[in-house]
């Protein structure tokens, strides 16, 4: 985050909490795309990955007057109320996979886009066989745009620990996907 737009987002905050409705809409739009994302990972339907977000928000609003702005910011904050909604609601659902080919061709051909899903299959099947705590580390870090510290702070892990624990996901990954890709 620029050093303006974190200006922008402290702003906002100090806005929000008044409880200024506008304030609270814009920091709702400038959050629920990555917020759906990473429910989206997580639950079956966007019907629930919606009641999810709102939730959160809702949350949030309650629980404006506790936020401190200490290392990881607002961002961290709230991917870390969802992630508490996930766990409360839906302990026992099935996960939900990532695409990481999200931003792929808009149009594909015949041919990239049997190589695509063919790859989009592959990466999923080694993302599954990840532990859940690899997974969630790799969602946060690359689904939410979120640093180490970041991570860190929704896990309530030191920040060398998750980039430990990114980098050997990572790894896993990869031999994975290697093996599959044989």
């Amino acid at each position: 985050m620029t050093a303006t737009r974190e200006e922008d987002v402290r702003a906002l905050v100090l806005q929000a909490a008044v409880q200024d409705p506008d304030a609270w809409e814009a920091l709702y739009r400038r959050s629920y795309p990555r917020l759906f994302a990473y429910a989206r990972r997580r639950l079956p339907s966007d019907e629930l990955v919606e009641d999810a977000v709102s939730e959160t928000m809702l949350r949030a609003i309650g629980r404006i007057g506790a936020f401190e702005w200490k290392g990881a910011g607002f961002d961290a904050w709230l991917y870390g109320i969802l992630r508490n909604v996930l766990l409360e609601k839906h302990r026992d659902r099935a996960r939900v996979t990532p695409d990481p080919f999200v931003d792929g061709p808009s149009v594909p051909g015949p041919l990239e886009a049997l190589v695509r899903d063919d790859q989009l299959r592959l990466v999923r099947c080694a993302f599954e066989q990840l532990d859940p705590d690899e997974q969630e580390v790799l969602e946060l870090r690359f689904t939410g745009g979120m640093s180490a510290d970041q991570i860190a702070t929704v896990l309530d892990r030191k920040a060398g620990t998750v980039r430990m624990a990114q980098s050997r996901a990572l790894t896993r990954l990869r031999a994975i996907f290697g093996e599959l890709d044989r």
